[in-house]
């Protein structure tokens, strides 16, 4: 990841950049504000996003809220435009995002959205069949990383049978997919069998009991969307083996989340022809292929991987192609394995996926 200091690889960049590298420019962080929200279905709230700029010598902040990309994690529940303006939908709990490329790459910054209604977290379809829609249990703390958990969803209908238990035919979803990954039914899993949905599983330690929220949504016969909402999570206790007397910890052993995210960003002057490509962990050429030279513009891409394949961290080859006009400065200190750098390319290097990562590189 670039610091505030010229790396080695892109030594002659930095040199003969105009602002030094030490200059306060680019954004460094966003804060979304309020941090936190609690609306009624239908009412709204205008969300704003603050940007530092600088280096610690010369902070700035900057009002960019209709700079940022705004987002929310779950539609149903609320909805926010490119002004930052959220729409309260059902009820249930979201996030709403600001996020936007920063200086060593893509920063972002979220708040919580709580929209309750008539059901008490609970809404249901308009004018269709189901009248509500319940999580049973309300919540799920588990005592280690690693342990699953069941949910329910029990639907009530206006037409016999009122009462249905409705978890195999509801999508569920989780604000933190890798870290409290949840089922789908799926009757054609790999190996033959069925998939119930619904099963939750707990990868990260949570501040208290609350790590993700956990959605089930259900089309109603009418094409609307009755939703409700539960909690899980896996608190952080530390054990005490000197107490009196002594007591033990929970979700502290060591557990690695499923999948890491690789981004890349171009910090160089050539906006126009460049390209970075890496293959998946399983080989399949250009998951990632990146920047103009790939067809599309932009100086920030992704990619999905996960953290061990057979067992071992994934290690991903990034490469810089030889392209027409486009002179290579280099790569960022944490992307090793890069042997000599050529200007015209093509150039490699390699990172292990034991988090997510962020490579950058120089093209001019």
């Amino acid at each position: 990841m670039f610091a505030r200091r010229c790396l080695p690889a892109i030594l002659s960049f930095c040199m003969i950049a105009a602002v030094g590298c030490g200059a306060p420019q680019g954004l460094d962080s966003i804060q979304v504000g309020p941090t936190a929200q609690a609306l009624s279905v239908g009412q709204t709230v205008q969300f704003t996003a603050a940007g530092t700029y600088g280096n610690a010598n010369h902070a700035s902040t900057q009002n960019i809220t209709g700079a940022v990309t705004w987002t929310s994690s779950i539609p149903t529940v609320a909805t926010v435009n490119a002004s930052g303006l959220a729409t309260a939908v059902s009820a249930g709990t979201t996030s709403i995002t600001a996020s936007a490329t920063g200086y060593a790459g893509p920063v972002s910054s979220s708040s919580i959205l709580t929209v309750t209604g008539s059901g008490g977290g609970v809404s249901g379809g308009s004018g269709g069949s189901i009248l509500s829609l319940t999580i049973i249990p309300s919540g799920i703390v588990f005592g280690s990383l690693g342990d699953t958990g069941q949910f329910l969803a029990i639907g009530t209908f206006s037409t016999p049978p009122t009462v249905r238990d409705v978890t195999n035919s509801v999508v569920w979803l989780t604000s933190e997919p890798n870290k409290y990954p949840i089922t789908n039914n799926n009757a054609a899993v790999p190996g033959a069998g069925t998939q119930n949905g619904g099963v939750v599983s707990d990868y990260e330690a949570s501040n208290g009991n609350v790590g993700a929220v956990i959605t089930a949504e259900a089309i109603d016969t009418n094409g609307s969307i009755a939703t409700a909402t539960a909690n899980v999570g896996c608190p952080l206790v530390l054990p005490n083996p000197t107490g009196n007397p002594p007591t033990p910890g929970s979700c502290f052993n060591a557990f690695p989340q499923l999948l890491a995210t690789l981004t890349f960003y171009n910090e160089g002057l050539n906006t126009s022809n460049w390209l970075v490509t890496a293959p998946s962990a399983t080989g399949t050429p250009a998951v990632l292929h990146c920047g103009p030279g790939a067809g599309s513009g932009g100086s920030v891409c992704t990619a999905t991987y996960p953290l061990l394949t057979n067992g071992v961290p994934t290690v991903v080859t990034l490469t810089a192609p030889a392209q027409s006009g486009v002179k290579f400065g280099g790569w960022s200190s944490n992307c090793t394995n890069t042997g000599t750098i050529t200007q015209a390319g093509p150039n490699t290097c390699t990172i292990t996926m034991s988090t997510d990562e962020t490579v950058g590189a120089v093209f001019n």
